[in-house]
């Protein structure tokens, strides 16, 4: 597998720094209101907006956690984003790569062309942690959906304010990292010439936290199967899939405590993720299956060699991999940076936090994206204070988000998004 590293880093211009504004739509920010519209949009337009829609956004959350869809099935979720994309004023096209919906709005000043993606589809129970009795919005799939239904509903209001186009990727199927190729297949940036792309994911951080992810995101994903021959070929295989799982430098966390290390493991800087192995066999009679994610994505190299190399020891085996591991998300650490400083400015000193370390554990189809147009994956904090942290990891049967977080979504990404069409 080949990726131009470091990836293209376009976005130009410092976000401003400063005190900004702390949650609330007063203040300096709120000034961008008094000129009769001759303004660019600015953070206290898209706040006052916000106030105004929040608690229908909440509802309409809601509603689609009420009905969720398994990847590619998510007719019905399509619909609801059409529908509120259509009434909101943007030019719509359904079934992209699917379901997929594509929003496209324009604003009345020249500028350039964003993308914003969101995802709709929700958890199938084999991928719910312990498993689950039905498909289930356990990854906050849901919250993406309304931020972005948001963020198209407060541009469009401030449409004649509104630099450049905004083309928004409601996409379905992340939960099988096919959505984004079929959506990309589609011609989802080319025929709407997307200069970069954003997108926000539900995090285990508290809530009114941001977590920018400069240089670093989410591994990729690889696969081997090894084939023995011979009569005692399933034991060969069992010792065959000790071996190999031995190959791991990390194993999920399975306490609380161990949970919360992982959180301040990934903020920790040449901390203990800044190099891992998350692997995983298993015997099948005379198959052995393996499963892995590493960091960084240099490394898939390294890992076959080391399990075709343990595989070789026993007589008459096969090894085969895919033609490329599943490439990892890396996002450009100049354009993370910049979103940093401005939720700063925009939303507060404390609101962004930032991560040296990916998450071993999870992967993302929005890395197909990243490795054509540059861009921003962000985590939304959804923890409640006091809550416990199964409820802030996705997947897990108790992940509940903090409602909270839909407003405060909407805000940094319709705020971020005017800028970037203006940059």
């Amino acid at each position: 597998m080949k990726h131009a590293l470091p990836r293209r880093t376009l976005l130009a211009g410092a976000a401003g720094a400063g005190a900004g504004i702390v949650w609330g739509s007063s203040g300096p920010a709120a000034a961008d209101d008094e000129d009769g519209g001759r303004r660019p949009v600015g953070q206290g337009s898209v706040d006052a907006e916000v106030a105004r829609l929040e608690r229908g956004l909440i509802e309409l959350r809601r509603d689609i956690h009420l009905h969720p869809e398994a990847p590619g099935q998510e007719e019905r979720t399509a619909g609801v984003v059409a529908r509120e994309l259509r009434a909101a004023g943007l030019t719509v096209t359904t079934g992209v790569g699917g379901h997929g919906v594509v929003g496209v709005l324009r604003g009345a000043r020249p500028g350039r062309t964003v993308a914003y993606r969101a995802d709709m589809d929700a958890v199938p129970p084999e991928d719910i942690i312990g498993g689950g009795p039905a498909t289930a919005h356990l990854c906050g799939h849901d919250v993406h959906t309304a931020v972005g239904i948001g963020v198209a509903q407060v541009l469009a209001r401030l449409r004649q304010r509104l630099s450049g186009t905004v083309v928004f990727l409601f996409q379905p199927a992340e939960e099988t990292l096919s959505g984004a190729r079929a959506m990309i297949d589609a011609g989802v940036l080319e025929d709407n010439d997307v200069q970069e792309i954003h997108a926000l994911h539900c995090g285990p951080f508290p809530v009114g936290r941001f977590a920018v992810t400069p240089g670093f995101g989410l591994p990729g994903q690889d696969r081997a199967e090894v084939t023995l021959s011979g009569p005692d070929a399933p034991d060969a295989a069992r010792r065959l899939a000790a071996e190999l799982g031995a190959l791991a430098t990390v194993t999920p966390p399975e306490t609380p405590a161990e949970m919360e290390r992982l959180i301040t493991d990934v903020q920790t800087p040449n901390g203990p993720l800044a190099r891992f192995v998350n692997l995983s066999a298993w015997a099948d009679e005379a198959k052995v299956g393996v499963s892995y994610r590493c960091w960084p994505e240099e490394r898939y190299v390294e890992v076959r060699e080391g399990i075709r190399r343990l595989a070789m020891i026993h007589s008459g085996t096969g090894v085969s991999f895919p033609a490329e591991p599943f490439p990892a998300m890396v996002c450009p650490e100049r354009d993370a940076l910049v979103l940093a400083r401005h939720l700063r400015g925009a939303l507060g000193r404390n609101t962004a936090i930032r991560l040296h370390a990916a998450f071993p554990y999870n992967g993302e189809d929005f890395a197909l994206y990243l490795d054509r147009v540059p861009g921003t994956f962000t985590f939304l904090g959804i923890r409640t204070p006091g809550s416990p942290i199964t409820a802030g990891f996705p997947h897990f049967p108790d992940f509940t988000p903090d409602e909270r977080a839909i407003g405060l979504g909407t805000r940094a990404m319709a705020g971020w998004l005017a800028k970037r069409t203006d940059a």
